[in-house]
C-alpha cells in the first residue's frame, strides 16, 4: 500500500492509505458502465458491489434479500407454537435482555400481540441483582403463572434457568454464541447455534423474532388467516441492529433501510418521545439510531429501571411514552457522567499496563457494570483492539468487551470460559460479557489475551486511516451527499466513505465550546466548504488548524447534511489532517 498523497504521518500520527490500485480500476469501469460519479463507485467497490448490480444495490429490496425463515433450525417450531398459544389464550411470558436489542425483540412480540388483542407478560431481569439472561427463581416463577415463555436475546447458555421453568414451553430466539449442548427449550432458534451454517450469524435478536413473526405469518396464511403489518414494525428491527452494532450487510442493510422509512412516518409512541427528548430535527439515520436513540433506551437497564426501555418501545399512550422518554434522558445524562469517570481510570490503567497487547483490559473497585461496556467500546475506538473492562465488588468482577473486526472475541471468551478461567462468559463476535473471581483475573485476562493472539490481534498494525477518493470542495454538493446514502446505511460492517480533500486553506477556524472547531475551507478557485471536528482540541489537529498561519492542509473525513436554521449546507466531518508541504 502507498501512502496515500503522500501522508506518512498527519497531525495525528497516522499514515492516509488510498484504494489498492485493483480497486480504483473496477471503479473507473463502474464509472463507464454506470455514469455515476466517481466517490459513489468506489464506495460501491469498497462493498464488493460490481457493476451489473451498482442499480439494485443503491435501492435494496427486502423481499429480494430476505430469507427464508424455515432455514434456521426450529423455526417451524417455535413459530408453531407461538400461533398455538395466541389462538388458545394460552398465558404468555417475554423474557428479555435488558438492552436495546432485547426490548425491541420484546416490544415486537407485545406489538404484534397487541394486533391480535393479546397481552403478555414482560420480564427483563436486573442488570445488578440478577445479572444477564434466565436465572433459576424467575424462570420457575414464570413457568407457575404461564403457559409459554419467549427467551428473546438470551437463553441459549442457560440451561439450569430452563430446566427450572417446569410446567411451562420454553422457546428461545437469541443470536448469541451457542455451546455444544443447547438447552432444554422447546425450541431454540438462533442463527449462532454450533449446528448453522452461520450464513445468518449477523441478524441481532430483533431480527431473528421478525422471522419468527414472518414465519407465524406463512403459518396464518396456509390456515386462511391473516396476521399482522410486519413491515409496520421495521422501526423495531432498525434500532435494534443498528444499536446492537451488527453489520449492516445482506438482509441487514435492507431491514434498516426499510425500517428507517417506517420511523420517519413517526407512528411509534415511544420511538417519536425519544426522538423528541433527543432533539432530532431531521429524518432519522443509522447515525440516530446508534448514537441519540440507541443510549437512551440503554440507559433503562445500565443504571435505572431495567424494562423501562422495553416499556417504552411498546408503549401505545402518547403521554405515558413522553413520560417514560423524558425519565431516560435523565438516565442518560447519569449514566454519561459516570461513564466519564470510569473511562478516564480504565484509560489511565491501560496505558500503564499497554496498549499494544493483542488484548486491551482494565479492572476497578466498584466501577459501575452498567457502563462497563461502553468504556469498552471507548478503549476498543483508542486502540483499535479488543478490550475488557470489569467492575470489581467482593470476591468477582462483572465485565464486558468489544472486538474489532475480524476478531471474534465472544468465541474466546466462550473458550475460557469453558477451561474453568472465567465463572461465566459468552457473547458474539463483536462483543461479549463474562464474570471472573477476583483471584482469577490476571490468569483469566492473560489466556484470554493468548487467545485473541492467535486470531491475529496482536498483528493489528498502527490506526491507518483508510480513504476511499479524492474530492474537491466543489464537487461536495447535497446531491452527491444523497447519493452516497443511498449506499448506505453505514456502520458496522460497512464504514461510511471517508473521503481526501487536498491542498486546502483554511479561510475561517472558530473553537465552538470546550473542544470543537469549526472550519471554511477551500481551494483558492471555487465555493468553500463548511467543516466542523468534535473534539479537536483534545488532541494536536485543534491547535494546528485554528493556528494556521496561512498554510495549506489536506483534509480527510465524512461529508453529511448540516440542517440549521431551515437550510441545508454540505459539511465535512472532520477526522484528520496533514500538512499539506509535509
Amino acid at each position: 500500500m502507498t501512502d496515500y498523497l503522500g501522508v506518512k504521518a498527519s497531525l495525528s500520527g497516522r499514515r492516509w492509505v488510498g484504494p489498492a490500485v485493483e480497486a480504483e480500476r473496477l471503479a473507473e469501469a463502474m464509472v463507464q458502465a454506470t455514469a455515476l460519479p466517481p466517490s459513489i463507485c468506489a464506495t460501491l467497490v469498497r462493498r464488493g458491489v460490481p457493476s451489473d448490480e451498482a442499480a439494485r444495490f443503491l435501492e435494496p429490496q427486502l423481499r429480494d434479500l430476505l430469507p427464508d425463515p424455515r432455514s434456521l433450525r426450529d423455526m417451524e417450531k417455535a413459530a408453531a407454537r407461538f400461533l398455538k398459544a395466541v389462538r388458545g389464550g394460552e398465558r404468555i411470558a417475554i423474557f428479555a435482555d435488558y438492552d436495546v436489542d432485547g426490548g425491541s425483540s420484546a416490544a415486537l412480540l407485545l406489538w404484534w400481540l397487541r394486533d391480535r388483542g393479546l397481552r403478555a407478560t414482560l420480564y427483563i431481569p436486573d442488570r445488578i441483582d440478577e445479572g444477564y439472561g434466565p436465572n433459576e427463581p424467575a424462570m420457575r416463577e414464570l413457568a407457575a403463572a404461564h403457559d409459554l415463555i419467549l427467551c428473546v436475546d438470551c437463553g441459549t447458555l442457560s440451561h439450569e434457568p430452563i430446566a427450572a421453568a417446569e410446567g411451562a414451553d420454553v422457546v428461545v430466539l437469541d443470536h448469541h454464541l451457542g455451546g455444544e449442548t443447547l438447552p432444554p427449550a422447546l425450541a431454540v432458534v438462533n442463527p449462532n447455534r454450533q449446528d448453522e451454517s452461520g450464513e445468518l450469524g449477523h441478524l441481532c435478536a430483533a431480527g431473528v423474532v421478525f422471522l419468527m413473526l414472518v414465519e407465524a405469518g406463512r403459518q396464518l396464511r396456509e390456515a386462511g388467516e391473516k396476521g399482522p403489518d410486519l413491515l409496520g414494525l421495521l422501526d423495531l428491527v432498525a434500532l435494534a441492529t443498528v444499536a446492537d452494532v451488527a453489520p449492516l450487510i445482506g438482509v441487514n442493510r435492507a431491514l434498516v433501510r426499510q425500517g428507517l422509512k417506517v420511523m420517519a412516518r413517526r407512528q411509534r409512541p415511544g420511538l417519536v418521545a425519544l426522538s423528541d427528548v433527543a432533539r432530532m430535527d431531521t429524518a432519522p439515520n443509522a447515525y440516530h439510531l446508534g448514537y441519540l436513540l440507541g443510549p437512551r433506551v440503554n440507559a433503562g437497564g445500565r443504571i435505572g429501571k431495567a424494562d423501562l426501555g422495553a416499556r417504552l418501545l411498546a408503549s401505545a399512550d402518547p403521554v405515558e411514552a413522553a413520560a417514560m422518554a423524558e425519565r431516560l434522558d435523565q438516565l442518560n445524562t447519569e449514566r454519561r457522567e459516570i461513564e466519564a469517570q470510569v473511562r478516564a481510570a480504565a484509560m489511565a490503567q491501560a496505558e500503564a499496563r499497554g496498549l499494544d497487547a493483542p488484548l486491551v483490559w482494565a479492572a476497578g473497585e466498584g466501577w459501575h457494570p452498567g457502563v462497563v461496556g461502553i468504556v469498552a467500546a471507548r478503549l476498543k475506538e483508542a486502540t483499535g483492539r479488543p478490550a475488557v473492562v470489569i467492575g470489581l465488588e467482593g470476591g468477582e468482577g462483572k465485565g464486558s468487551g468489544r472486538s474489532v473486526p475480524g476478531i471474534d472475541l465472544g468465541a474466546a471468551v466462550q473458550r475460557v470460559a469453558s477451561e474453568g478461567l472465567l465463572l461465566k462468559g459468552g457473547g458474539h463476535k463483536m462483543a461479549a460479557g463474562l464474570t471472573v473471581a477476583r483471584d482469577g483475573l490476571e490468569a483469566a485476562m492473560e489466556r484470554l489475551s493468548e487467545l485473541l493472539a492467535r486470531q491475529g490481534a496482536g498483528e493489528l498494525g498502527p490506526r491507518d486511516l483508510r480513504l476511499d477518493a479524492t474530492l474537491m470542495p466543489g464537487a461536495c454538493t447535497p446531491d452527491l451527499v444523497t447519493q452516497l446514502e443511498a449506499a448506505g446505511p453505514f456502520g458496522a460492517g460497512a464504514s461510511a466513505p471517508r473521503f481526501a480533500l487536498p491542498d486546502l486553506m483554511v479561510t475561517h477556524a472558530r473553537r465552538v465550546g470546550e473542544s470543537h472547531l469549526k472550519l471554511s475551507i477551500g481551494d483558492g478557485l471555487g465555493p468553500t466548504l463548511d467543516a466542523i471536528m468534535f473534539g479537536a482540541f483534545d488532541g494536536p489537529l485543534g491547535p494546528a488548524l485554528e493556528g494556521h498561519g496561512g498554510g495549506r492542509f489536506h483534509l480527510a473525513g465524512r461529508l453529511e447534511i448540516n440542517h440549521w436554521g431551515g437550510r441545508q449546507r454540505v459539511q465535512l466531518r472532520l477526522e484528520d489532517a496533514a500538512r499539506a508541504s509535509d
